[in-house]
Parts: structure tokens; C-alpha cells; sequence
């Protein structure tokens, strides 16, 4: 029998054990995916969704169906996809109400930072802060000194409380140092609608709705809430033009997997998504609706995670909302 060196020996043993590893990276995906949207067919998230699942599909030459698990503020869809297996089969959208729901809710039945691996954010969803064109301003400079000529006089709509239209309307009256009324509204086409009919005043929507409405001078519109420009409307300034410099709203959707996903699992959604998002098709059908193309790394996205769900908590302990 041929005598082996013990260094060889133990190499070959570690080449045994990672060949297989190797193996399935390069084999993954071999069936169909799950991908989890939190809420009903048709909304917003829903529509990002399935743009995604087929060029995610495209990409990774397997079916990816989506799998709506709407209700509870989110949570239900969220629960569920941090208890899927950690197989790389189920893939979860989350998005800005996840990290609101960090602080909204006293116990949740997941963790979105312990349950999750970020994998990419696909885009943001920006605002665009709309008034009814009987509220005599044209910007938001003019919006500012006029709440603070009327503090409290001046109301503005939302979605809901605790809802991202209500805090983006929340934090420029932080970082404004303004007193504006909120009503809420059971959804954002009852806020908008009163907005158009003049029962309310201000409302932050989000661009993708508000685009059809901006043409016919029923709305008047203010500023967009991103860092820059949207090249969809460009002549509109960012409030941060107006000097709030650290200003940024909106929401925001991506994709996440189980905590315990192989990292190679991960690389390859990742690079998977990127390739999506690259897609002419997928892109316009984004950008058309009014969505900002993002595609970050990991690490960048899971970072946004964090920094929202400090930002976002700090307001909802301010005004003392709890959904529990």
C-alpha cells in the first residue's frame, strides 16, 4: 500500500469537503422560486415585484412565481419568508413600512435585521409633495413661511399614521421646525383624492401615482424628496434645494434572503437582480411608473436598513405611535 504524506492526506479531505459545495453553488438554482410580496396583488410593491421576478427569471433560467402574503402591516409576508428555509428558494421584498415596523410595533414575530440577508435594493419609490392649487404657494420655501405665518392652520393628508407619506410629512416639519395638521386617510387614493378636492391642503404621494395628475394643473407640485432630480420630472427641485440639506423620503423595496442563505446563494441573486435591473425593458417599465433604478451591493443596502430604521424610529417616538 503507497504511503501518503499526512499534508496530502488532509488536503484531499478538504478538497472532499468543499467539492460538493462548489458543486451546488454552480448547480443553483435548480427549480422554482418563491418570492414573497407582503401585500395584495396590485399594489405598488406587487408591481415592483413581478417586473422583478421576470427578469430575475430571464436571468437565472428558472420560473420565480410570486407568492402575495398581505395583511398585518407587512408582517405576515415577513414572518413568513424568516421562517422559509435557508435554501436560497424563497426570496423576500421588503421594504421602508419593514423598517418602520421595527419601532411601530412592540413585539414583532421576526427580526429584520437578525432574520435577514440584504441581497439588493431594486429601488426607491420617491415623493412628490403635491398641494391643492388653492393653498397659495409654489415651493417649499413659500410652504415653510406660510406654516409658520398659520402654524397648525395648514393640513396636510396621509395614507395613514405611521405610514411613509405621514413621516416624510413628519420630518420636514422636524427639520423645518413647522406646525402642519394631519389627517389620515384609510389608503393613499383617499388622500389624494382629498387633496384634488381640496379637503386637505398638502400631501406627500409617491411620484409613481401622482405622475397622470400633475398635467391637467388639478395639483400643484412642489418639490420631489430625493437627493437629486428625477429625470422623469426634472423641473421640479428636490426639498433639499430648498435648504434641508439632509432631507430624503420615500419609499424603497429590495430583495432579502433567510440569515442563514449560503453567501455564494447570495453573490449569485445578487448578480442575478443587477442583471435585471440592466435589462432595457425592465428598466423602462421602472422608471415609467415613476421609480428610481438603485441596485447597491449587500453591504451598502443592509447599511440603508439600519440607518432607516434609526431615522424612522426616532420620529415615531416622538409622536408615541405604537400599532400594538
Amino acid at each position: 500500500m503507497p504511503h501518503r504524506h499526512p499534508h496530502v492526506i488532509f488536503a484531499a479531505v478538504l478538497l472532499g469537503l468543499a467539492f460538493p459545495a462548489a458543486v451546488l453553488a454552480q448547480a443553483y438554482p435548480t427549480r422554482v422560486l418563491r418570492y414573497v410580496v407582503p401585500t395584495p396583488p396590485g399594489s405598488g410593491a406587487d408591481v415592483i415585484g413581478r417586473i422583478t421576478a421576470g427578469g430575475l427569471a430571464a436571468t437565472l433560467g428558472q420560473q420565480v412565481i410570486i407568492d402575495n402574503r398581505g395583511g398585518g402591516g407587512n408582517n405576515i409576508g415577513a414572518e413568513f419568508a424568516a421562517k422559509a428555509a435557508a435554501d436560497g428558494y424563497t426570496l423576500f421584498q421588503g421594504s421602508l413600512t419593514h423598517a418602520v415596523n421595527v419601532t411601530l410595533y412592540r413585539k414583532l414575530a421576526y427580526d429584520l435585521v437578525n432574520d435577514f440577508t440584504p441581497v439588493i435594493q431594486l429601488a426607491s419609490s420617491p415623493y412628490i409633495v403635491i398641494t391643492h392649487p388653492s393653498l397659495p404657494v409654489k415651493s417649499i420655501a413659500d410652504l415653510v413661511r406660510l406654516a409658520k405665518a398659520r402654524p397648525g392652520a395648514i393640513n396636510y393628508a396621509s395614507a395613514g399614521t405611521g405610514t411613509s407619506t405621514y413621516l416624510a410629512a413628519e420630518l420636514l416639519k422636524e427639520q423645518a421646525a413647522i406646525n402642519l395638521l394631519h389627517v389620515p386617510y384609510r389608503g393613499g387614493n383617499e388622500a389624494m383624492t382629498s387633496v384634488m378636492s381640496g379637503e386637505t391642503s398638502v400631501y406627500f404621494s409617491p411620484l409613481a401615482i401622482t405622475l397622470p395628475f400633475l398635467k391637467d394643473n388639478r395639483l400643484r407640485a412642489l418639490a420631489v424628496t430625493t437627493t437629486k432630480r428625477i429625470s422623469v420630472v426634472p423641473q421640479y427641485p428636490t426639498v433639499a434645494e430648498a435648504g434641508y440639506a439632509d432631507y430624503v423620503a420615500g419609499n424603497w423595496f429590495g430583495i432579502m434572503v433567510p440569515a442563514k442563505t449560503a453567501k455564494e446563494i447570495g453573490i449569485t441573486l445578487h448578480e442575478a437582480a443587477l442583471k435585471a435591473l440592466a435589462n432595457a425593458e425592465v428598466a423602462k417599465r421602472l422608471t415609467d411608473l415613476g421609480y428610481v433604478i438603485v441596485g447597491d451591493r449587500p453591504e451598502e443596502f443592509a447599511a440603508h436598513v439600519r440607518s432607516e430604521i434609526l431615522k424612522l424610529g426616532k420620529i415615531i417616538r416622538k409622536a408615541g405611535l405604537s400599532a400594538d
